[in-house]
């Protein structure tokens, strides 16, 4: 049977913090899904489409990397999908206790999906998507925190913009 895992997120943008959890959590897995989660309350800044060109640029040639974007509960797209993980990557005690939560009440909902915690390197801990879009937003440096593709994207419609 595959291990076939899934990592949720909205990945607005897509972080450093983000590929350190992805690159490390490869080796545990046969194949990681990248979900996109739609949340129609929500108004991102990046389209759906845009992230998951970004993702599938910097994961281009990885074979056990799959990226789609999905609507609903997270446990039902995983039964979609044939996985049995969930991974969230954990910056502090804080991003525990809160995942914790979603955890267990997805295991009530499905005792199939297990979830798998992996903290992120301490370089990459006060990396989150919502202060990286404060500083794009304001036109801060905000290449620092991104993978390369992102970062040359971004920059590139910053330009074209002025």
């Amino acid at each position: 049977m595959q291990r076939i895992c899934l990592f949720p997120g909205t990945f607005d943008p897509v972080t450093l913090g983000h590929t350190d959890i992805i690159d490390r959590a490869l080796p545990l897995f046969d194949e990681l899904v990248i979900g996109i989660g739609v949340n129609a309350g929500k108004e991102p800044m990046f389209s759906v489409e845009q992230r998951v060109e970004w993702i599938k640029e910097i994961y281009r040639g990885q074979s056990s990397i799959r990226v789609t974007a999905y609507e609903g509960l997270t446990v039902n797209f995983c039964k979609q999908i044939g996985a049995r993980f969930i991974l969230r990557g954990i910056r502090y005690v804080s991003d525990f206790e809160y995942e914790k939560a979603i955890a267990d009440i997805n295991r009530k909902m499905e005792h199939e999906v297990e979830t798998i915690f992996l903290t992120c390197s301490p370089e990459y801990s006060t990396i989150a998507s919502t202060l990286v879009r404060d500083v794009i937003r304001h036109g801060g440096p905000a290449e620092q925190f991104l993978p390369d593709p992102v970062a040359a994207s971004i920059v590139a419609a910053a330009k074209n913009k002025k």
